[in-house]
């Protein structure tokens, strides 16, 4: 057996390696999932992972690097969940990298676990069609848990035209300004949802850093007495256009505080994301649902001329 070694994450100096990696494993898998130096930095820097401990690289005998596993740690009411995701070489592909990746992220949560005290699981997510990854996962003692669509639909076909309810009006995240207020909308409307983990100030803020963040595309309806009520977040990323050939815009975020649903809220947001995105030149919207979500999301979507392309299965492992 050829000798594989784990190291740290070192910096910046690792982010050329780390993109090479990642976009040589695109060019087999074909996940659309490819990446940049620019892209991976803002993602490191997002202040739920510790630099030091929760990114990896693993190295052959050549130095070269065939493995990178990453940890997002994030608590909730009951205890804490660590999603795990990580690339290995095609060359190196026969399970055991990718078993020592797994045990390395089930060794660092249990670190976590004694840390803070909490019970932990470890969640992974794999394309449904990607047989091979799902077979070491559930080899690992991993068990799928939930599915979930990837959608899209032409903006080039013809958009209805948004109706928000009597008094409510349509505006945009004033940033620092409101950050507050964006915060506690999220939160309010999520709460109830499968596997909600809290939104922080910290958290939004280093989105809102991204270098393809556009203010115009987060969208807010606001009631009378001036409460946000639901929101629509799109995001457009020319890089990950440009290496797939598309002209895509995603919906990122949508829907509707506790309080004000069943008004057409969800609804009007999503027409008005729609059209914002369409008038940023993107020919393509899509999003992501949750196969089981309970607010009727799903069913919205198709309303409105979205289709499946793509499912997701999120498994995960209790420790």
């Amino acid at each position: 057996m050829s000798i594989i070694t784990r190291r740290p994450y070192r910096g910046e100096i690792d982010l050329d390696a780390i993109a090479n990696l990642i976009n040589t494993c695109e060019t087999v898998d074909q996940l659309e999932e490819g990446t940049s130096v620019t892209e991976l930095k803002q993602s490191f820097d997002d202040p739920f992972i510790d630099k030091e401990r929760d990114l990896f690289l693993w190295q052959d005998a050549d130095d070269q690097l065939i493995g990178f596993g990453r940890l997002w740690i994030v608590p909730t009411d009951t205890g804490i969940d660590g999603f795990l995701g990580f690339r290995v070489h095609p060359t190196a592909r026969s399970g055991d990298v990718e078993e020592q990746i797994i045990t390395w992220a089930e060794e660092r949560l249990r670190q976590v676990s004694q840390e803070r005290g909490l019970s932990v699981n470890v969640r992974c997510g794999s394309r449904a069609d990607k047989a091979d990854r799902i077979t070491i996962l559930e080899r690992c003692g991993f068990k799928r848990d939930r599915y979930f669509f990837t959608m899209a639909r032409s903006l080039q076909e013809p958009i209805p035209e948004p109706k928000l309810p009597d008094g409510f009006t349509l505006g945009y995240s004033k940033g620092k300004e409101d950050v507050e207020a964006y915060v506690e909308l999220y939160n309010q409307t999520f709460i109830d949802h499968w596997n909600h983990h809290e939104l922080t100030v910290e958290r939004i803020l280093h989105e809102w850093q991204d270098p393809y963040y556009k203010p115009e595309l987060s969208l807010l309806a606001v009631a009378p007495d001036g409460t946000y009520a639901a929101f629509c977040y799109c995001r457009v990323n020319p890089e990950e256009n440009q290496r797939n050939g598309r002209c895509e815009g995603e919906i990122a975020v949508l829907g509707t505080r506790r309080g004000f649903r069943q008004q057409g809220l969800g609804r009007a947001m999503l027409l008005a994301g729609m059209q914002q995105l369409k008038a940023a030149g993107v020919e393509t919207a899509k999003l992501g649902v949750d196969a089981k979500n309970v607010s009727g999301a799903l069913r919205l979507y198709e309303s409105v001329g979205f289709s499946t392309v793509k499912t997701h299965i999120s498994l995960v492992k209790e420790l």
